[in-house]
């Protein structure tokens, strides 16, 4: 079995979370990547919460796989080490605040005439143009800016959404960046500027957000309600809460039948429109007939009739969803010496003749790579 970037080198000056998560995709699908960190301190996130034995298990998971070098930026050897570097490499991600770079005279404009080759991929809060762009940010902030916050949560209490996603939206569209840029330099023999602004990431994602703001009026916080499907949100059984979409007419009709709601004739629920018009009152129905049984009875004659359903999982029964182990999605990162150490969320993109692996290696220690580093630089 063969990874499909098994040929691709990447030198990686990022830290925390959406650089390295995109060069976590990467490294996943079989890139080579050499972390330039800062020497004595490393990434930031060598020292985030979750920890285990001294190790943050944050930094295990979004760098499993990767290798480390300690460069000084202002020292002349470390200097032409970096070149040397970005000779054999094919692509450079960095996600520090826009003009930082240029000041180390590691810019695109310094590097792309030395470097006509090389892929300079850059993540930042708000992209290298525009009048924010030198301002600083972080994925709450993105959150708030981006309107994610705003519909999250009910309404007039804004929630920030359960994981970074203005950060992993950044590092996915860098990821997919990189990719064109790679497929483009087969063609050309050049490399591209990547510049992935986290703020239009965010944005990115409110598809149906946009869309209805342009026609109005704007969307507004609904909860687990669905802005555009009725019924499809958390309604209650006897036990708690569990999530039920019927999102075309024959599966309303299916729900009506099994909750033995005379619903599916009503003009007021004859088809989606007129559902979500009344989704507030179509709720109420379905909650009458679904408080009379738990939460087991009702997600198992769902199930058995075609209706989407789920339970409202916490975290820790979603890392021993039988569903979710049986695609290789909770692995095993291990540490140094090849023990597992910590659990992460595995690669979602499965590919014929690509082996998917229940174990992940290690996250790099800082600078631990060095001499393979440099035997490899040695190399013909």
């Amino acid at each position: 079995m063969s990874l499909p970037l098994a040929d691709v080198t990447i030198v990686d000056f990022s830290r925390i979370l959406s650089g390295p998560y995109a060069t976590m995709i990467l490294a996943d699908l079989g890139a080579t990547v050499i972390k330039v960190e800062r020497p004595g301190r490393g990434d930031g996130a060598r020292a985030l919460p979750p920890l285990k034995d001294g190790k943050s298990a944050y930094f295990a998971a979004v760098n499993r796989g990767k290798r480390s070098i300690a460069l000084d930026l202002e020292d002349e050897t470390d200097r032409a080490l970096l070149g040397r570097l970005l000779t054999r490499a094919d692509v450079l991600v960095e996600n520090f605040r826009p003009g930082t770079m240029a000041r180390l005279g590691l810019g695109w404009e310094d590097l792309q005439p030395r470097f006509p080759a090389l892929i300079y991929a850059s993540v930042s809060g708000y992209g290298q143009t525009g009048p924010d762009a030198r301002r600083p940010s972080y994925d709450a902030i993105v959150q708030a800016r981006g309107g994610l916050m705003g519909l999250t949560g009910q309404p007039g209490a804004p929630a920030r959404a359960g994981s970074s996603i203005g950060d992993l939206a950044g590092a996915l569209f860098l990821a997919q960046g990189i990719l064109a840029a790679l497929y483009d330099r087969t063609k050309t023999g050049r490399g591209r500027r990547v510049d992935v602004g986290l703020l239009d990431a965010q944005l990115a994602l409110m598809e149906q957000a946009v869309a209805q703001t342009a026609i109005g009026p704007a969307p507004q916080a609904a909860g687990t309600r669905h802005p555009a499907i009725a019924p499809c949100e958390a309604v209650a059984a006897s036990d708690g809460p569990f999530l039920l979409a019927a999102g075309t007419d024959a599966q309303f009709e299916r729900l009506c039948l099994t909750l033995q709601l005379p619903l599916a004739d009503d003009p007021r629920f004859a088809d989606n429109t007129a559902r979500l018009t009344h989704a507030r009152l179509l709720k109420r129905l379905i909650e009458a007939a679904t408080l009379e049984h738990p939460r087991s009875h009702w997600l198992a004659r769902l199930t058995a009739a075609g209706i989407p359903c789920a339970p409202i999982q916490p975290m820790d029964q979603v890392v021993k969803d039988p569903q979710l182990l049986a695609r290789n999605m909770i692995v095993d990162v291990l540490d140094r010496f090849g023990r597992a150490a910590f659990k992460a969320a595995g690669n979602p993109i499965k590919m014929s003749e690509m082996e998917d692996r229940p174990a992940r290696p290690a996250a790099p220690e800082l600078d631990g790579n060095r001499g393979d580093i440099l035997r490899w630089l040695h190399e013909d």
